[in-house]
């Protein structure tokens, strides 16, 4: 009979934030069906549903690698931009994409850096 024994490692928090998660929502009561096309998913809707919440609130969680990322709300069928984006570009058809930009996740030594430039102490 063998025994295994691990050893416990403090919790990390930035351990499982390789990836960083966007969260998105859009609110219309009388939509029936809500997806997501944009650069993320080769403007592909029917790959990126939101879900619907009830009371016209849709939500969907994303893990994007860093970068900026164009997008469009696609409401029953219909492409419109996100209201509710802080950004938005003019697309060749006309109209905007709206426009996403994901951060790098902060790590231990990022936020190490970032504390000693302002100059406080951890």
């Amino acid at each position: 009979m063998s025994t295994m024994t691990t050893e416990k490692k403090p919790l990390n928090p930035f351990r499982h934030r390789k990836t960083p998660r966007v969260h998105l929502e859009f609110i219309d009561p009388m939509a029936e069906s809500v997806c997501l096309a944009g650069t993320f998913n080769d403007w592909r809707p029917e790959v990126t549903p939101m879900i619907h919440l009830g009371t016209g609130r849709w939500v969907k969680d994303l893990a994007l690698p860093p970068g900026i990322y164009e997008y469009r709300l696609v409401v029953d069928g219909e492409w419109k931009p996100d209201s509710q984006a802080s950004e938005r570009i003019t697309n060749p058809f006309g109209g905007f994409n709206s426009v996403l930009k994901v951060a790098p996740p902060v790590t231990p030594k990022l936020f190490l850096k970032v504390r000693q430039s302002f100059g406080t102490s951890v």
